[in-house]
């Protein structure tokens, strides 16, 4: 995390993923807590009848690297974090399972 502000990056990039959805009548929470350095993109709201809620991206910084939770875009959160000048082992896959993580080119944790 020597220096380059995680929090900032993370922030940046998940603002930009915070489109509404007016014509399907959903909406965009933007989730950052800076204090214990979890970040959340949330879908909510109504489409038709049904109940819309659903975490898009969830990050957390742990230990001084980026953990990506969940990733629910179609580019990657970890691939948007390497454009913005964070290295591969600062980035660990959560959302894979601890096992296989040694076979990414990202932090194993």
């Amino acid at each position: 995390m020597e220096g380059i502000n995680y929090c900032q990056i993370i922030q940046d990039i998940l603002n930009r993923h915070a489109i509404n959805d007016v014509a399907n009548g959903t909406e965009i929470e933007l989730i950052f807590d800076t204090k214990n350095h979890h970040y959340q993109v949330l879908n909510i709201g109504w489409k038709e009848q049904k109940r819309v809620y659903g975490v898009i991206v969830h990050v957390d910084i742990k230990d001084n690297k980026i953990w990506v939770q969940r990733d629910g875009t179609e580019i990657g959160i970890a691939n948007e974090l390497l454009a913005a000048g964070v290295p591969k082992q600062d980035i660990v896959l959560g959302f894979k399972a601890p096992y296989k993580r040694q076979f990414t080119d990202f932090a194993v944790g």
